[in-house]
């Protein structure tokens, strides 16, 4: 009788467990999804709204992005003056997305 406490025990604990780790990683994913912001998508003010983007460079991102859609990170970073790896990373981290990708050094 005793053994088969412990299993149930235990089972229940690994359930516990597994349904703690679902949770923690819906909630991640959902964080991800609100806060992703599409760069070819995202008005002014949601531009404005990016720790370290500023008025300035949302204008210049704004007019480079008129020309054509920016199709990876690497093309934003050329396309814009003031977007190096420091800044990419930064706006990336900030759920900032190019075509649906996070920026990768």
């Amino acid at each position: 009788m005793r053994l088969q406490m412990s299993r149930l025990a235990s089972r229940s604990t690994w359930q516990r467990y597994l349904l703690k780790q679902w949770v923690v990683g819906a909630l991640v994913c959902a964080h991800l999804s609100i806060f992703a912001l599409e760069i070819n998508q995202a008005n002014e003010a949601e531009l404005d709204s990016i720790k370290g983007m500023g008025p300035a460079m949302t204008r210049k991102l704004l007019t480079a992005r008129t020309e054509k859609p920016f199709t990876n990170w690497k093309d934003l970073m050329s396309r814009v003056t003031g977007i190096g790896k420091n800044k990419a990373q930064q706006f990336s981290d900030q759920g900032v997305l190019v075509n649906g990708l996070a920026f990768r050094p």
